[in-house]
């Protein structure tokens, strides 16, 4: 039986690994919560939005946030297979990506609603979400 993990590959990129189990939980883990108790989300983040000029759009903003998180997740987990059996970044850089643009998304909705204690909470994942770029893109 041939072996599916290339301890090599998974040793050479642990530190990517590690990144991304971290992005994979935080964005995964939001996404379902955002499905699992979609009103009370969109409850929450219709207060918190209602004197920016969000407040309108909040359901289709939290989709496309939602779409995004899930995409990103996926992609990451796919490519953390792939990182370890064939040592191929692509598939995680693109998460790892998309992760980033959905950080500045959020941070834009967190300065709109005037929330920057939020806002400065999500500079820790982006920071965190670019080293990941760019250890992959070594």
């Amino acid at each position: 039986m041939p072996k599916l993990i290339n301890m090599e590959l998974l040793q050479k990129h642990i530190t990517e690994i590690l990144i991304l189990i971290f992005l994979i939980i935080t964005f995964l883990q939001s996404g379902f919560d955002k499905v699992s108790d979609w009103s009370g989300n969109i409850s929450f983040i219709k207060g918190h939005f209602k004197e920016s000029p969000l407040k309108n759009y909040v359901p289709i903003l939290l989709s496309v946030i939602l779409i995004l998180e899930i995409m990103a997740g996926a992609l990451m987990l796919v490519g953390i297979f792939q990182l370890i059996t064939v040592g191929d970044h692509s598939l995680a850089l693109l998460g790892s990506e998309l992760c980033a643009v959905t950080l500045i998304f959020l941070l834009v909705g967190q300065r709109l609603a005037k929330d920057y204690a939020g806002a400065m909470s999500l500079a820790v994942y982006f920071i965190l979400t670019t080293f990941g770029i760019f250890l992959l893109n070594s």
